[in-house]
């Protein structure tokens, strides 16, 4: 039920991840492209790839990209930003980023950002990256993350889960370290990353109706003061106007 509803809810609101101010022009992919080491002849996977943006950085790095997204119209607007840019390395495939379809030890870098939030199931995910990767092969991992904080990771996810039905869950970072360091990955980098949520594009880019749209606002104008402090909840004439999240980008690279 979870894949179709992130096929569905990113089939219909593909462009609008191409434009996203916050996918294409963050700090964190450009942070990527500063720590991924390369010599121009890496094999590289971007998994759940969206708008093409991790792909598009690291093609002219790199001997070959593949994009890979369970989702058929991200893949044809990922393609048609990518080929507009001039990258011809790049191949686009249709795929499940818990189940991979490719052979192990496949890939020197594998890469994937904003998106294991809406993996139902993050050990087979992380376990499919140690199978495809080379041993000492690179994962950059860049996602959203959940406060440690039980009640703010509780309220966070929650508010996602209403702004989107395909959100699954924002991990915490030390969930992300335990399981990596659990699959045989030894963590050389860690960086932080605060993201500012302008509610009213927040909201736009998921197409919410405006009864959801309320709703959600409702619940984060009666947010505790605990969360209103900690995620920096902003607003005025009872509207909300922004809040802020969290993000890290890890770097882990495969023993053996």
């Amino acid at each position: 039920m979870t894949k179709s509803n992130v096929q569905k809810q990113f089939g219909k609101n593909a462009n609008a991840y191409v434009t996203s101010n916050i996918h294409r022009l963050g700090n964190d992919l450009q942070k990527l492209v500063e720590i991924t080491n390369t010599n121009g002849q890496e094999i590289v996977l971007d998994i759940a790839t969206g708008g093409g943006h991790v792909a598009n950085a690291l093609a002219p790095h790199v001997k070959q990209v593949t994009a890979l997204d369970i989702t058929k119209e991200m893949l044809q607007e990922a393609e048609k930003f990518i080929k507009s840019n001039g990258h011809t390395n790049v191949d686009f495939v249709e795929g499940n980023g818990e189940k991979l379809p490719f052979s192990s030890n496949s890939f020197h870098i594998v890469t994937c950002r904003i998106a294991p939030h809406h993996f139902t199931n993050i050990d087979s995910f992380v376990s499919e990256v140690a199978r495809v990767l080379i041993p000492g092969g690179q994962f950059l991992l860049d996602d959203n993350v959940a406060p440690e904080d039980n009640e703010l990771d509780m309220f966070y996810n929650t508010v996602e889960k209403k702004r989107d039905y395909s959100h699954y869950r924002a991990w915490k970072k030390t969930e992300w370290i335990k399981l990596l360091e659990e699959k045989g990955f030894v963590i050389e980098e860690l960086h932080r990353f605060e993201k500012t949520f302008i509610f009213e594009d927040w909201c736009n880019r998921m197409q919410l109706h405006h009864q959801e749209k309320e709703a959600l606002e409702q619940f984060m104008l009666d947010a505790p003061l605990k969360a209103k402090h900690h995620f920096q909840i902003k607003e005025n004439d009872k509207q909300i106007i922004s809040f802020q999240g969290e993000a890290v980008l890890i770097k882990a690279v495969k023993q053996g």
